[in-house]
């Protein structure tokens, strides 16, 4: 391919492409349909099946700007190439944030700028009337649409409002109006409706996508080729499957559509108050909003139809459509003052005054004669409900080794088929068959060998999984993920709701006075607090609210508010709209229940006291904390308050009101996990009118706050964590956490729940960007041991040969795990990149993460090639949960649609469950393949064996092999339940492996000698003649040879009775059950085979029908499968040759494979983590197991073979690093990144 003009679309983002121009070019066009005609249309499809082949020989290259099609590349790692056909359309501008206004050739801020522009344009115009059209390429792939734009020479995409980079004043000061009629017209031509529209395709359109599928089109041709033979019955049971086949694919297909557009076209299309100009609002279908527009969200709710930013009014909101978070979420309206106000619109960062599509807007906040109002930002599949919607409809290609391998293991078998295709011919050739069945047998043999019910056999292993984790309480929206779960290595948790309980309990609260500690205190409801500043605090600092009369929010802020005893009361909307009250929401302490007795008590006399929430600055986690102004009933001056992380709030504070012993306390607190949150207070000048304060910026308040003190939450570990943690533990796979919490809180958790071990050290590093010349920098702190006493023998170490934790003796600097915050982990990916892979290795707390940056970090263990598990309950471990190899949320929310996996149980009990079943059902996919690879290349030698003297299997012997024995064997052989506990190794994840292709081939090899010998033996037989209709074997002696009559009989042309015919058969069809069951193998990943009835009665059931059928013929099953009498003795003999055939091949499989090859030969190299020291003295067996292995090593050539995944790599290269790990006390620059110098901490 030429690549003079290589542009890229989406540059930077996660679906970025490369896009090349064509344009039709006649002559390719009349050769391919030339093509067409003498291939019977084998060309189309190959054109169909391969787009860039397709576009190529079609077209030929030109510029973007002149193309009819493109051809598009996606440049992740599967390298997908897609067509598109390049349309065109007239509009009056440009681009959508274009001017309307003819005389002025500006782009103005949202497209609109003066406002009186529009009525002009509506008059003068008409819609669009006396504009110059522009004519617009524009082309629609996944659902998204790029238009041309000719400032760059490349196709764009517009997303919204973001496109135009309008600051956070902008949108207040020019795009809070709205649109006229007019531009709203104009810009839905870029836009298009308003809609996530998930059309539900006809199923005569998945029909042909289905039936064009290369599979079905190799069967149309083995049944037309089958029918030309005259093998009907056969052709007719694979038409009969295949139309099963297609008919349940085309169901699911269909019911997927259907429950995706009903759920997104639950809530859709919904009416909306629309405002035209400062007082105009009118009523509009939410499918005609486009950017730019300003709606009105009324009183009672509404679903969101459009990503909006707030900019007037306070709305609560529940999320859980896109976050999995229940717990509703205030949203306030955009700064539009002060620094934040400068800063330019982004929707991840100003996501706290943005309102999402298809989250529930539950009610909103508002003062007498103001409308809560909202800007369109994006519409259609550009919200970020439609891209969830997008992903769902257009996944990624599934990246698992095991399919890979099977497309390789089955282009191995269309090899070994174009042998037997070569030999055929010539066989005939040499035996002067006609041309015509020289083309049929020889094209015959291709479908023999290739198995038609290969892919109902792979599906049926992991249907039966699916139908097992529903069981347990583990649904599935992703089935072909459940083998990737038998291959993970590596699982991340969440911490809070995942290994600990999902609320918080109040341990007590320390305040702090005139710059010090006070003791502490086990409750704050106690009357001597009451009228305290903290208790004020914990009353009204939060983003609690009543929906239908119950308190909801956010669960701490509803553990510290109930502590305080205090009562929350917000006003109806008739009282809002009536009396225009200054303090919509207010807390007051409970009333006296004998207040007489008080009256006289100055420190009950304020008691009554009410506060009045005047603003709320919602928690940032960027910002890690929230304020609240507020004003007491008769106090002349505000207040705010402020809570957050300890350290944020800490440095806020004016230092005097800071103990000097706050760094102590607080390690204290949270080395022994507990959650600390701190809480501080100022008083606001007297000046301050509640108008200003609404349009004041929170860095102006909370700054020079006065420090309060703080409260201890309790997080307690789930008592199923350890025990499962244990489990993982010993089964080789590693763990680590990724929570939002704070450091030491988190460090404390993972020593408690087993994650780091009691004598293991932690190493935490702690990054700083560049800062005033200085270059950024590490800092390496060891945590304190709080059991360094505890002294164990058995430490963790990395494990070469499963490469995750494995019980070693104890080695110098290995038993070490590195703990990293947010900041420093993006300080470290910016500046430091050559260590993230280092401090992937071995990190195992990841604290105060952000959900981007979980996700980040997902992608770089996945990019030192662990297979990543990744468990959350949902709330902001979406894109972590979707990105991993194996996500699986705690959450039964609808949220649940962005991970693979849900458990209905809310602890990590799940995982291992998970795990066992994806063991269970990756060995039973390598187990029907294996046993469908045998039996082609089984019925492959039969047939090859029989072409050699003319002759062939007969159609009912086909349909028996393939139907009686095949199907059953291979849907029952998958029913092997997972075995019952997680085991310290994994199951192989290639087809393509030595273990594997040694026991395939050791197979094939068996059944051939098997084959040939009884094929050789039948025919030195005394008694064997060529087989006649009047041939009767069974009663001539064995002593002299038949008699021959001289009479002239019919004889089958197709020649398939006879006695080599008949010995094949019986030989052959023993082999396929003897491979099954050696296939189907039990334990360590699944259940034995005997455990599975439905199997075992198959299997014993055909044993004794092929032994009755031969020992003992039945004239009309002989006739009927077309088998011919022969002596009891040959009888007798075939039975000791299916005896020898079933020992062979169990010795080779059970001896040869699994213990010498297994054990000794096909493993990683253990000898990597050996110790310099001599080990203790062996055993016998030790020594002879070590002398065979590296015997077997240098046989097989796999002698120091160095590991083949990155992440054994990087640890041997560690192993010898003596710098690594880095020394206490020790800095790291960025400008000498692998010279740590030695500085004071």
């Amino acid at each position: 391919m030429t690549t003079r003009e290589v542009k890229m679309i989406n540059q930077g983002l996660e679906d970025e492409m490369e896009v090349w121009g064509y344009r039709p070019c006649l002559w390719k066009m009349i050769l391919v349909g030339i093509g067409s005609v003498c291939s019977c249309g084998l060309l189309l499809l190959l054109l169909y099946w391969l787009p860039e082949w397709g576009v190529k020989g079609t077209c030929t290259h030109t510029s973007l700007r002149e193309a009819h099609t493109l051809l598009l590349r996606t440049t992740d790692e599967f390298k997908q190439w897609f067509r598109a056909k390049v349309h065109m359309m007239s509009a009056p501008g440009k681009t959508p944030f274009d001017s309307l206004d003819l005389q002025s050739t500006t782009q103005l801020p949202n497209g609109d700028g003066d406002h009186s522009v529009s009525a002009v344009d509506e008059e003068h115009h008409g819609k669009f009337a006396y504009t110059q059209p522009v004519e617009i390429n524009y082309f629609n792939h996944h659902s998204t649409i790029y238009y041309w734009n000719d400032v760059i020479h490349n196709f764009e995409l517009y997303k919204g409002l973001e496109d135009v980079k309008v600051s956070c004043a902008n949108i207040h000061s020019d795009h809070s109006i709205g649109l006229s009629k007019t531009l709203e017209d104009y810009r839905r031509l870029f836009f298009g409706e308003n809609e996530i529209a998930v059309r539900v395709p006809s199923l005569f359109k998945l029909l042909i996508k289905e039936v064009l599928n290369p599979f079905y089109i190799f069967q149309l041709f083995s049944v037309i080729l089958w029918s030309v033979e005259d093998y009907y019955y056969y052709a007719t049971a694979i038409v009969f499957m295949s139309v099963i086949s297609i008919a349940t694919s085309l169901y699911t297909i269909k019911k997927q559509y259907v429950m995706l557009h009903d759920m997104v076209a639950a809530h859709s299309v919904v009416r909306v108050s629309v405002c035209r100009g400062d007082k105009d609002v009118e009523q509009a279908m939410s499918t005609e909003l486009v950017p730019g527009d300003v709606i009105v969200i009324p009183g009672n709710g509404i679903i969101m139809p459009c990503d909006a930013v707030l900019v007037r009014g306070t709305c609560i909101v529940n999320e859980s459509m896109l976050t999995g978070e229940s717990v509703p979420v205030t949203k306030t309206s955009l700064p539009s003052s002060g620094e934040e106000g400068t800063m330019t619109y982004n929707m991840e960062e100003h996501k706290r005054h943005t309102l999402f599509c298809g989250t529930h807007v539950i009610q909103t906040r508002f003062y007498a004669g103001e409308l809560v109002k909202a800007v369109v930002v994006r519409t259609g599949f550009s919200t970020e409900k439609g891209q969830l919607v997008r992903s769902i409809l257009y996944p990624k290609p599934t990246d698992f080794k095991l399919y890979r391998d099977a497309y390789l293991f089955l282009l191995c078998l269309v090899g070994v088929a174009g042998i037997g295709f070569i030999y055929t011919i010539v066989l005939s050739i040499m035996n002067k068959v006609p041309a015509q069945t020289i083309i049929i047998e020889s094209l015959d043999i291709i479908t023999i060998t290739v198995p038609p019910a290969l892919p109902a056999a792979m599906t049926a292993g992991i249907v039966y999984a699916q139908r097992r984790l529903k069981r347990v309480g583990i649904f599935c929206i992703s089935p072909q993920r459940i083998n990737m779960c038998g291959q993970l290595n590596m699982v991340c948790f969440d911490k809070t709701g995942t290994l600990t309980e999902d609320g918080l309990d109040l341990w007590g609260i320390q305040r702090a006075e005139n710059g010090s500690f006070c003791p502490p205190e086990s409750e704050a409801a106690k009357e001597s607090l009451v009228n305290t500043a903290f208790v004020a605090c914990m009353a009204a600092c939060h983003s609690l609210t009543k929906i239908e009369g119950e308190l909801s929010g956010d669960p701490l802020d509803l553990k510290m508010f109930s502590a305080t005893g205090w009562i929350l009361e917000e006003p109806t909307e008739e009282e809002t709209a009536l009396h225009n009250p200054i303090m919509p929401t207010v807390v007051r302490p409970p009333k006296q229940v004998n207040p007489e007795a008080n009256q006289n008590n100055p420190l009950t006399q304020n008691l009554s006291c009410e506060i009045g929430i005047v603003r709320q600055f919602p928690f940032s986690s960027a910002l890690q904390r929230m304020s609240v102004v507020v004003r007491k009933l008769g106090e002349k001056h505000m207040d705010a308050y402020l809570k957050g992380a300890p350290e944020i709030v800490a440095s806020l504070c004016k230092q005097h009101t800071v103990p000097q012993s706050f760094t102590e306390t607080l390690e204290t607190y949270t080395r022994q996990g507990f959650r600390v949150i701190a809480l501080a207070h100022r008083q606001l000048e007297s000046k301050l009118s509640w108008h200003k304060v609404q349009s004041l910026s929170r860095d102006l308040i909370e700054t020079n706050v006065e420090f309060l003190g703080l409260i201890i939450m309790q997080n307690k570990i789930k008592e199923e964590t350890a025990g499962v943690l244990s489990d993982l533990r010993q089964a080789n796979i590693r763990t680590l956490m990724v929570t939002g919490d704070n450091m030491l809180t988190a460090i404390s958790v993972a020593r408690d729940c087993g994650m780091v071990r009691p004598d293991e050290k932690v190493i935490i590093a702690d990054a700083v960007p560049p800062k005033d010349f200085n270059p950024a920098c590490i800092t390496w702190h060891y945590a304190e041991n709080p059991d360094q006493d505890v002294k164990d023998t058995q430490t963790v170490e990395i494990s070469l040969e499963e490469g995750v934790y494995v019980d070693q003796l104890p080695q110098p600097d290995q038993d070490y795990h590195f703990a990293v915050t947010g900041r420093a982990f993006t300080v470290i990916t910016e500046h430091f990149p050559q260590l993230v892979q280092k401090l992937a290795l071995r990190g195992t707390v990841f604290a105060r993460m952000a959900p981007d940056q979980k996700t980040q970090l997902v992608e770089v263990l996945q990019s030192i090639d662990y297979i990543v598990g990744m468990c959350g309950d949902g709330a902001n471990d979406c894109g972590a949960l979707k990105r991993a190899h194996s996500g699986i949320s705690l959450s039964e929310l609808e949220a649940s649609v962005a991970s693979p996996f849900t458990s209905s149980t809310s602890n990590i009990s799940c995982v291992p469950n998970l795990i066992r079943e994806g063991r269970a059902a990756l060995i039973t996919s390598f187990c029907v393949f294996k046993f469908m690879a045998l039996y082609s290349i089984i019925q492959y030698l039969s047939v090859t064996l029989l072409y050699s003297i003319l002759s062939n299997l007969g159609d009912f012997q086909f349909l028996f092999i393939d139907i009686v024995i095949i199907l059953i064997i291979a849907f029952t052989m998958s029913l092997n339940p997972a075995w019952k506990e997680l085991v310290n190794q994994r199951p192989p994840s290639s087809l393509i492996s030595g273990p594997l292709l040694c026991s395939v081939l050791t197979q094939i090899l068996t059944c051939m000698v098997f084959q040939v010998l009884a094929f050789l033996l039948v025919r030195q037989q005394s008694w064997y003649e060529i087989w006649t209709p009047l041939s009767d074997a069974c009663n001539v002696s064995s002593s002299g040879p038949p008699h021959r009559l001289n009479v002239t009989t019919p004889h089958d042309h197709k020649n398939i009775k006879n006695y080599e015919n008949t010995t094949l058969f019986y030989v052959s069809s023993f082999q396929y059950l003897a491979v099954a069951i050696i296939f189907s193998k039990g334990k360590p990943f699944r259940q034995p085979s005997y455990k599975n009835w439905p199997f075992m009665l198959s299997a014993i059931a055909l044993y004794i029908f092929l032994f009755l059928i031969m020992l003992n013929p039945i004239p009309a099953i002989d006739s009927f499968l077309e088998i011919v009498c022969v002596p009891h003795d040959w009888r007798i003999t075939l039975v000791i040759i299916i005896i020898m055939n079933a020992a062979v091949s169990f010795m080779l499989e059970i001896l040869i494979l699994d213990i010498i090859l297994w054990k000794l030969v096909f493993r990683d190299n253990r000898g990597v983590n050996q110790l310099t020291k001599s080990p203790p003295a062996d055993t016998l067996q030790m020594a002879n197991d070590r002398w065979a292995s590296a015997c077997l090593s240098r046989l097989f050539c796999r002698k120091n073979k160095p590991p083949s995944v990155l992440y054994k790599l990087l640890a041997l290269e560690l192993q010898d690093d003596a710098d690594w790990p880095p020394r206490p006390s020790t800095v790291t620059y960025a400008s000498a990144p692998q010279s740590p110098i030695s500085a004071p901490l």
